[in-house]
């Protein structure tokens, strides 16, 4: 199973659905964004995806949260996702709260953590935990923007730049 990682929309639209396209032709159907939606127009554009998004710091806009629910379902917007995928748990955070990433990442309890917020692409391994960074999909930072396909089953996880 592939799942495509995102993070850091700030509401480009042109990019998150460049990004889209290419999940789509990759047969990617699940998506974990790791928070900083900001609008609810952005959710819109995962019409046909299961999604998961962990609420970043920028997602304040006061109808994100009935914009995910409604498309959704409830539970798909939280500060901290725990989704197990074919057998493997999963954790997802923003990343702003540097000492919850950190002690999600030691703890031991997770095959992979993802996250953002920093809009720095990275893959790192601590003891058994893959730690992914996906970059950022908007704003304005250090890298060009980018997002992240992870195959589950082979455990590759490619960075794709836009």
């Amino acid at each position: 199973m592939k799942v495509g990682i995102i993070s850091d929309t700030h509401d480009d639209l042109h990019n998150l659905e460049a990004a889209i396209e290419i999940l789509e032709t990759e047969r990617v159907t699940k998506v974990l964004h790791c928070g900083d939606v900001c609008g609810p127009h952005i959710v819109r554009a995962f019409a046909g995806f299961d999604v998961w998004i962990a609420q970043g710091n920028m997602d304040r806009h006061l109808g994100l949260t009935q914009a995910v629910e409604g498309m959704l379902g409830p539970g798909r917007l939280a500060w901290l996702q725990r989704p197990t995928l074919d057998g493997y748990p999963l954790a997802m955070i923003h990343g702003d709260n540097e000492e919850a990433l950190a002690n999600l990442i030691t703890s031991g309890q997770y095959t992979y953590v993802f996250h953002g917020h920093t809009h720095r692409r990275r893959h790192r391994t601590v003891g058994h935990t893959r730690a992914i960074n996906p970059g950022a999909l908007g704003g304005k930072r250090w890298q060009s923007h980018s997002f992240c396909i992870l195959d589950l089953t082979t455990g590759k996880a490619r960075f794709v730049a836009l």
